[in-house]
């Protein structure tokens, strides 16, 4: 810029904005505005924004091939197709001899219907009773009721009978007794505090 120096001062382009070159008495602001949702005021709450998306292109490396037809006939459940009855012959019908209303006897099915006291039938013992040769009351041994080893009964304390002992009775001889220094004599330290001893 070519102007007339002042001094040791030459005209130049402003580094910044001047605000002596703007009509609002301020300066300038840069304020984020409240609408849309990119570069949206952070002071300010933003509403949920929602888009559109295009429709994907197909994948470079798919080889599927193009569009094709499909028949209105075909549903998401299947092929529909409208009920249609063909004229074919008679099936070979196998002619079975069926039982008639007098093969069956309902004098039986009365006990079941009808109310009727009970009643014991009088028949012939099966035979395969006679193989089936249960025991008597003599091949079971009840427990014992009496005495101290009973199974079901709560026993009385009892007293057995045995013969006198041998030992301190008047014809034993205590001579025979072993004296005072047949046993070994036991340490002091064993039952009582150990005095200190000392080792050369």
């Amino acid at each position: 810029m070519d102007g007339v120096w002042v001094g040791t001062w030459r005209p130049h382009l402003p580094l910044g904005l001047i605000s002596s070159q703007f009509p609002s008495p301020g300066p300038k602001y840069a304020i984020p505005g409240t609408t849309g949702h990119r570069a949206h005021n952070p002071t300010k709450r933003r509403a949920p924004a929602y888009t559109i998306r295009w429709a994907k292109p197909p994948a470079p490396e798919s080889c599927a091939p193009g569009p094709y037809y499909v028949q209105p006939s075909m549903t998401r459940t299947g092929k529909y197709a409208a009920p249609a009855q063909t004229i074919c012959g008679l099936p070979k019908i196998k002619i079975e001899a069926t039982p008639g209303p007098s093969d069956y006897s309902t004098e039986k099915a009365n006990r079941h219907v009808h109310k009727r006291p009970p009643e014991q039938p009088m028949t012939f013992r099966h035979k395969h009773m006679d193989h089936n040769q249960t025991p008597g009351p003599a091949a079971y041994t009840l427990p014992r009721l009496v005495g101290p080893n009973t199974a079901c009964t709560r026993a009385a304390p009892c007293y057995s009978m045995a013969g006198r002992s041998h030992h301190s009775t008047f014809d034993e001889d205590l001579a025979k007794t072993p004296g005072p220094a047949a046993f070994l004599k036991v340490g002091l330290e064993t039952y009582k505090n150990r005095a200190p001893t000392h080792t050369i």
